[in-house]
């Protein structure tokens, strides 16, 4: 994740003294982004030290803050290349930027300019003027889709390791032989461990807007749920003995708990949600989740045994 650019001030095209100067995260992606938005333009790019965090994130945590912007003004120099005292800030880095305390500081006026890099010319043509469009930022079913390779990503190791291990320990107490016990409940072991992934980290993101509940993980809860219902029944575990009753108590629980768990990594890339409420969620739900996850493991392993 070190996908950085240094801090500075950079040229699009040949810009003179009045060209526009437009500021940044020194995260690659957001002045790639940026630069992209600027075909056939000449500007000024100030970059801030973010640490290699995007804007919105950034103005959340502080690194996108005031006296950064304020120190990054006088280190580069931009007072000497431009003959105006105007710089426009991407509107999401708002929460981290004093705009007043900025023009005390270093002369230099804020102009929050639109939420999308892409909207920036059609601002810059009607004279640093945005429309309502330009200030409201969407989550739309494909802004949601993107985020889902990123998320599989980062769980997609840990997931592997966690289903080798529930394969590998399913063969433990089976009266069938070890590795009969291991094809049989070892390999749904794993099915259903890829179903808790596929509902947390891939359908609460796509279905975002009409599951059931506020919270990301009432709504992971809840697609987790009907997950775990949809593989008991196909299994027939309802219907079987009391290790099957077991077992499938068991799943109910891990894959209702896994899911609503992935689902509350979309907290930070939604634009529902703001960080006292996501905290607010995770002292509640994050108890019950591991709860429900241990109970599920003790079922789940003890129906071995019985089995």
């Amino acid at each position: 994740m070190h996908y950085t650019v240094e801090p500075g001030l950079y040229a699009i095209g040949r810009p003179d003294e009045k060209a526009p100067v437009l500021v940044t995260a020194n995260y690659k992606m957001s002045f790639d982004a940026l630069r992209r938005a600027l075909p056939g333009l000449e500007a000024w790019i100030l970059v801030v030290d973010t640490k290699g965090i995007n804007v919105w994130c950034a103005a959340g945590k502080g690194t996108f803050g005031t006296l950064e912007l304020v120190g990054r003004i006088k280190t580069s120099g931009i007072e000497k290349v431009v003959n105006h005292r105007e710089i426009i800030l991407p509107q999401l880095s708002g929460p981290g930027i004093a705009a007043f305390q900025v023009k005390k500081l270093s002369e230099f006026r804020v102009i929050y300019g639109p939420i999308r890099a892409l909207d920036l010319p059609a601002f810059l043509k009607a004279g640093k003027i945005a429309t309502a469009a330009m200030r409201e930022k969407t989550f739309t079913l494909g802004e949601r889709l993107v985020l889902i390779p990123m998320e599989l990503v980062e769980v997609l190791k840990p997931a592997l390791l966690i289903s080798l291990g529930f394969f590998l320990l399913s063969g433990l107490g089976g009266f069938q032989g070890y590795w009969s016990t291991v094809l049989s409940r070892g390999l749904f072991a794993v099915l259903a461990l890829m179903v808790a992934l596929f509902c947390g980290a891939v359908c609460t993101p796509l279905l975002l807007p009409w599951l059931p509940g506020r919270s990301f993980a009432m709504k992971g809860w809840f697609l987790g749920l009907l997950g775990a219902l949809g593989l008991i029944g196909a299994k027939g575990l309802h219907a079987g003995s009391g290790p099957a009753w077991m077992e499938g108590l068991a799943w109910l629980f891990l894959i209702s708990a896994i899911s609503a768990y992935l689902a509350m990594n979309f907290t930070g890339a939604s634009t529902y949600t703001s960080l006292s409420g996501v905290k607010k969620e995770l002292r509640r739900a994050l108890p019950l989740e591991i709860s429900f996850a241990g109970a599920g493991l003790i079922l789940w392993f003890s129906a071995g045994f019985f089995s």
